[in-house]
């Protein structure tokens, strides 16, 4: 049957404007990091250039940090939509700070952060090390230092400071440097020639979640299906970051960040992998991205008990488990 041409005009204007529609019904998200680009950011690099975003209705710019970003301030300004964070410490100090901003999930099971040592000096053992001098950087010194020494006898004056130069450290036997599992060993083998002996503090007790997504707390509120699909495809973009075809990821890292190279990425890959920063304890069986209140109770107490953080303070308000511990990306695992 011929329809009239009137009708033919309003279909076809109707179908004019449903492909535009359709086509524009991704959200525009912007999420920024706490750093240059890097492996460890690889699993949103991952969900941006796979389409795993786009799959979720998302539109995702990365908006990379750096030396001179303030990017967690333009989240709580509002200027952006996510934001990661590095550690636990610092929501909780939102909190007290009355910055309204929420940990919505956590890339990392374990945080990267780590002591290394020289081997063969007599600091082969994690409870050797207290009594070597330590390099350590200011921000480090009034956080994980100060569990370090409620924990484990850790000491003040050994302390020197840590100017993100390996050198000292190569240059003394007798020193431990902090770090990250998946960067300064490498420079350290780099620049010395030997392996130093690595000990991520995760493996010893300091259990903070680490390479969060923080979202605002009236984004949480008004708008809770962004939050879960930008949840939900972060955390199948780190599976297939770590498990799959991660080359066209590493592409987008090193575009954003032309100082960083192919061994360099392939370090922190391979360590990530090694230690289960991304996929280990409560993400093997709730998914990545997984968190629990009593994860969240045991480091809060950890650090009360150290002076990091007051001991009234009421720490669930830097978190909202809404949107993790669904098993999203289980079945992307590998079997064997």
């Amino acid at each position: 049957m011929r329809l009239p041409i009137n009708a033919k005009s309003i279909l076809a204007a109707a179908g004019a404007f449903l492909a535009p529609a359709a086509a524009l019904a991704a959200d525009k998200v912007t999420f920024a990091t706490n750093w240059l680009a890097e492996a460890e950011h690889g699993g949103f690099y991952q969900a941006v250039v796979d389409g795993t975003y786009a799959k979720y209705g998302l539109d995702v710019k990365i908006v990379p940090g750096g030396p001179q970003a303030n990017n967690g301030l333009l989240l709580a300004t509002g200027k952006i939509d996510f934001y990661m964070g590095a550690n636990m410490i610092q929501a909780f100090t939102a909190v007290e700070q009355g910055v309204p901003t929420l940990v919505v999930a956590s890339m990392f099971q374990k945080g990267p952060e780590i002591l290394m040592s020289h081997p063969g000096a007599g600091l082969d053992k994690f409870a050797d090390l207290p009594k070597a001098t330590a390099f350590i950087a200011k921000e480090n010194l009034s956080s994980v230092y100060q569990w370090l020494k409620l924990a484990y006898g850790f000491k003040d004056e050994k302390v020197k400071p840590y100017t993100f130069n390996a050198a000292p450290f190569i240059a003394d036997k007798n020193s431990i440097q902090q770090g990250y599992a998946t960067s300064e060993p490498f420079e350290v083998e780099r620049q010395a020639g030997f392996r130093p002996n690595v000990f991520l503090l995760a493996d010893y007790g300091y259990d903070s979640y680490s390479t969060t997504i923080e979202a605002r707390r009236d984004m949480v509120e008004k708008n809770p299906d962004i939050v879960r699909r930008f949840v939900d495809a972060s955390a199948i973009g780190w599976y297939h970051y770590i498990y799959g075809d991660n080359k066209a990821a590493n592409e987008a890292i090193k575009k954003d960040n032309p100082d960083i190279g192919d061994d360099q990425i392939a370090y922190s890959i391979a360590k990530m992998k090694e230690y289960g920063i991304v996929d280990s304890g409560d993400s093997l069986t709730l998914g990545i991205g997984a968190m629990t209140d009593a994860r969240m109770k045991s480091f809060f107490d950890k650090m009360a008990k150290a002076g990091v953080i007051k001991a009234d303070l009421d720490y669930k308000k830097s978190y909202d488990l809404s949107f993790v511990d669904k098993k999203t990306g289980l079945d992307l695992r590998p079997k064997n």
